[in-house]
Formats: C-alpha cells, sequence, structure tokens
C-alpha cells in the first residue's frame, strides 16, 4: 500500500511564527498499547499525557502532525465556561451534576495554566481576563445577570459600562459588558507543540502523517490500521478528532456541523496604536450571536475572527467580510495592512455542549466544543484520562448516545442558513 501524502500544516498567524514541533513520524511498525488515541490535537494529547502521568502506555495518532486542525489555528482565546450560564446549568441537568459541570467549566482556565506552568510550555501565556461586551441595552441585562451568577460563586467578574467598556476595548461600538478575570491569551500552535512535547517526555508515541482508516474490535482489544497498513493493538480507545472528524466511526461525522471560523490579523502596530485597542491585554469576544472575537498578539498585531461561508476560503477577498468588521470595530486601524488570513473548523452540535460518548467497551469519543476548545479540551481530556486510568469514574458530563443531526448531508445549507438567520436576529436587536 503506498503511504499516504503528507498533510502539510496551513498558512496562518501561528504556523508563520510558531516554534519548531518536536520531531514526530508516521508510524512504520506495528504496535500494542495500552491505550490508542486518534486525533492530536489538545484533547488527544492532555489525555495522552494525564495517562502517561499514572503509568499507562499511549499511542498517539494523526493524519497530519500535532496542532494540524483547529488546535492550531484557533483564535488563542482561554476561555472559561460555556454558553450556557451557571444556572441554565442546573436547570438542565439538575443540582448534583449541574454543579460538576460548573466546578469543571468555571476552572478550565485555570486547568491550561496549570499545564502551561507545570510543563514549562513557551506560547505567549497571559492572564489579563475576557470582556464580552454588549451591542444593545437587552443584551447587556443578560450580562448583567451573567456576571451575577458568577459573582454569586466567588468569581471576581466585573461589570463596565459604556464609558468604561470603551476605554477598555478601544471602540464606541458598545453600550457595556463585562469582565472574566479567569481568562487569557495563548499562542494556540505553540501551546498544541509544547503539549506534544511534553507528552513524548513522558513516554507517549505521538505518529504524524497516520491517517487511521480502520478501527475494528477483535476479541478483547482494539485494532487501528493506519492508510500506510500498519496497526495499533490496544485495550483502550480515545476518538479525538472534533471538527476534523470523518468516517472511522458510524455516524459520528453526522454529529456535528463543521462550520469555519475565519481570522485576520494585522502587521504589528505601532507603540501609539498599540495603547488604544485593549491597552489591558485582555482577550475579547461579543455578545452577538454572530459573534466578532479579538486580541492583541504578543508582536502588537490585532487579530479579529469570525464566522464565514462554510466553503473553504481560496482569495484574501474570501476575507473581506472580516477586514470590513476590522474598521468598523476600531476605526482607527483603517489603512494598516493585513499581514495574515487562515481559518479553522468549530465543531457546533445541538446541544451546544461537549459530548462524551462511549458506544462501545473500551471506546471513548470526546468532541463538541462549540467555540470554547482551548479550556474546555484541556480540562475535560484530563477528566478523561482519570476515567480511563480508573482514577475517576466521575466525568463532569454525562455519557451521550451519538445521535445524529437530521439531513446532516444539507450541513452547507445549514450553516449558511444559520448565518443568515442570526445575522437578521443580530440587526433587529441591535
Amino acid at each position: 500500500m503506498k503511504p499516504t501524502s503528507k498533510l502539510k500544516l496551513p498558512p496562518s498567524l501561528w504556523s508563520a511564527t510558531s516554534r519548531p514541533g518536536a520531531l514526530t513520524r508516521p508510524l512504520a511498525e506495528n504496535k500494542r498499547v495500552d491505550v490508542a488515541i486518534v486525533g492530536a490535537g489538545y484533547t488527544g494529547l492532555v489525555t495522552a499525557l494525564r495517562l502517561a502521568e499514572s503509568g499507562v502506555s499511549v499511542c498517539v495518532l494523526d493524519a497530519g502532525e500535532p496542532g494540524w486542525g483547529a488546535s492550531g489555528r484557533n483564535g488563542g482565546q482561554v476561555i472559561p465556561g460555556l454558553k450556557y450560564d451557571p444556572d441554565q446549568l442546573i436547570e438542565r441537568f439538575g443540582a448534583v451534576r449541574g454543579e460538576k459541570i460548573i466546578e469543571a467549566c468555571g476552572g478550565a482556565a485555570d486547568e491550561v495554566f496549570s499545564l502551561i506552568r507545570e510543563y514549562g510550555i513557551a506560547c505567549d501565556a497571559t492572564r489579563k481576563g475576557w470582556i464580552q461586551p454588549a451591542f444593545s441595552c437587552a443584551t447587556m441585562k443578560t450580562l448583567e445577570h451573567r456576571a451575577r451568577q458568577w459573582q454569586q460563586r466567588g468569581i471576581a467578574a466585573e461589570l463596565l459600562d459604556s464609558d468604561a467598556v470603551c476605554q477598555r476595548i478601544g471602540t464606541q461600538n458598545y453600550v457595556g459588558g463585562w469582565v472574566d478575570p479567569r481568562a487569557g491569551s495563548l499562542h494556540p500552535l505553540n501551546y498544541a507543540r509544547g503539549l506534544a512535547r511534553s507528552a513524548l517526555g513522558r513516554g507517549v508515541m505521538i505518529h504524524s502523517d497516520s491517517r487511521v482508516t480502520d478501527l475494528r474490535r477483535i476479541g478483547p482489544q482494539w485494532q487501528l490500521t493506519t492508510a500506510q497498513g500498519h496497526t495499533v493493538t490496544a485495550e483502550r480507545v480515545v476518538l479525538a478528532t472534533n471538527g476534523y472528524t470523518d468516517g472511522l466511526w458510524p455516524g459520528l461525522r453526522q454529529t456535528v456541523l463543521a462550520a469555519n471560523s475565519f481570522m485576520i490579523a494585522t502587521r504589528p502596530l505601532s507603540p501609539e496604536l498599540r495603547k488604544t485597542i485593549l491597552p489591558g491585554g485582555e482577550v475579547c469576544s461579543d455578545a452577538r450571536r454572530l459573534l466578532l472575537y479579538f486580541k492583541q498578539d504578543a508582536q502588537g498585531r490585532v487579530l479579529l475572527g469570525g464566522r464565514g461561508p462554510f466553503a473553504e476560503p481560496r482569495r484574501a477577498e474570501d476575507w473581506g467580510h472580516l477586514e470590513r468588521s476590522l474598521v468598523s470595530v476600531f476605526p482607527q486601524l483603517a489603512g494598516v495592512a493585513i499581514e495574515y488570513r487562515w481559518s479553522g473548523r468549530v465543531a457546533l452540535n445541538h446541544s451546544m455542549l461537549p459530548q462524551l460518548h462511549e458506544p462501545q467497551p473500551g471506546l471513548s469519543i470526546l468532541m463538541g466544543y462549540n467555540g470554547r476548545g482551548i479550556a474546555m479540551s484541556s480540562t475535560l481530556g484530563k477528566h478523561l484520562a482519570a476515567r480511563i486510568s480508573g482514577a475517576s469514574d466521575d466525568f463532569p458530563f454525562p455519557v451521550t448516545p451519538i445521535r445524529r443531526i437530521p439531513f446532516h448531508s444539507l450541513q452547507r445549507l445549514y450553516v449558511a442558513a444559520g448565518i443568515s438567520y442570526y445575522r437578521l436576529l443580530d440587526a433587529l436587536n441591535g
């Protein structure tokens, strides 16, 4: 069987400015381990690292390289929590389960920065907080309620009026907002590569350019076969492919909508301009349904991202909607050159919650972060490792069956219709 062609890391700000990744080679021989993991993004790498710490032998297989997917292409914002507020989680899951989820998601950013400190990962990590601003007074009431719920749980959340949010962000587009001090920023590809290097140092075997094309149970063991024809035999398997999930497991790809998130980055700003945009170093994503998210990187570039068409972008004009948004939010950036344009897939599902599936004994599937991937995948990877190793069976979220999204083959229409609908709601609601 001929080897597959190497998946190159797509051009982006992160691939252009990252530290070199550790050397990982394609799987070239058959192996036997305790746990095999498909996907070398944050979920797979954190799960592998935490398993290795407990003495479990682990092999990670990826069609590209560590960080090739969304883990190396996202906006670099480390935001705790979920789309749901604490009271909503209690109402949905009950007091006992709800509190477990709140504790896990509320401490998700802590897990990221703890890993960075513990393993000395150089990824431009800062922890200056997250600002979520509102376009309308109606939305601001929702944010006030959100901030108070976290304040009641001991978080030093801060409410901002229109003047304060203008000063903290550097734009007059918003009527107010709130600040979550637990959040922060990092270089996402360097974080992924640092996790991979740390996992390798703990004995984890990581094989890049090793797409898994077959997964089957043979007696009490699982067997994974790569496109090159080599196999890994394991007692347990973790699928951690999220927005880049393929047809390896029946029906799994149909549980999420793999929507595109587009990003742009300016050239490094002058010191004077840098002082006018998020001068406190916070990250920011607004409260629109079709939200914009933005921050400064370590070199003083302004990054801005948002939803884009389902199709992969091919021309600079495909990012035109973001370039217009950039100047609309920050008029002072008119005429500033755009240095990088890129995109990545976000795994969206109906519940807007992470999903843990265990369709057969020894098989765990963790995916569906709905735009909160850095923090949630890092903390849930730790919990999944504890579940697999037997250290703890107390996974925050319930195990759910695989449920396909109806008419998933029309997902391009789903995404396009959703974008149009939410754009209309945003316009009507200010």
